[in-house]
């Protein structure tokens, strides 16, 4: 079991996934919040059904999945359902983290969090990807249709810059290509690797 836990964190857009990728490359064992919220929500499963009942028939694409885009845009000009999603999905995310990190088998296990946690007590170094909030914009219109207003808004329910830098034992600033990321992934694997042997 991987008893070391570095916790990945950083605003919408500012290449979390890109990063747990490259751990991930070098054996690490990922635990992605993001990833775990998309599988508790799949047909069959009870917060899918709470959310049907919640928000009715629209809210599903034709093959019963959810219209992630349409729940979002919801949630996030509205504060209660966006409260009420978070208090349904909370607990079985966490519980399925806890289950991924507890039976990794690399040295130390790497656990996103998602754009609008804070610092988990399931962590011991918390790694923060930061990059200008104009980057974040340009990046998630590219990736997600979403128009500027949108991520703006979800921009400001999210712990502001400031706030995540504060949480940071290191940093990585992700405003340049892939190839400026490798190395530095690289430098910080070798350094967990060692904080992890301590640890152990």
């Amino acid at each position: 079991m991987a008893g070391f836990v570095v916790g990945l964190t950083g605003g919408i857009g500012s290449g979390k996934t890109t990063v747990s990728n490259l751990f991930a490359r070098l054996g690490i064992e990922i635990a992605d919040a993001d990833v775990v919220a998309r599988t508790i929500v799949e047909p069959g499963k009870s917060a899918h059904e709470a959310i049907r009942e919640r928000f009715g028939e629209s809210i599903l694409l034709h093959d019963g999945s959810l219209n992630r885009a349409k729940l979002r845009e919801i949630v996030f000009s509205n504060n209660s359902d966006r409260k009420w999603l978070e208090n349904l999905t909370h607990g079985p995310i966490v519980q399925q983290l806890r289950e991924i990190i507890a039976s990794a088998t690399s040295p130390y296990s790497v656990l996103v969090l998602s754009a609008g946690s804070g610092r988990s007590p399931m962590i011991n170094k918390m790694l923060v990807i930061d990059v200008p909030e104009a980057l974040q914009i340009s990046r998630v219109t590219e990736r997600d249709n979403n128009s500027i207003e949108q991520i703006k808004a979800i921009i400001k329910t999210q712990p502001s810059r400031q706030e995540r830098l504060g949480w940071a034992d290191d940093i990585i600033t992700n405003d340049g290509s892939l190839e400026n990321l490798r190395p530095e992934v690289e430098h910080l694997n070798h350094k967990y690797l060692i904080l992890a042997a301590d640890h152990g």
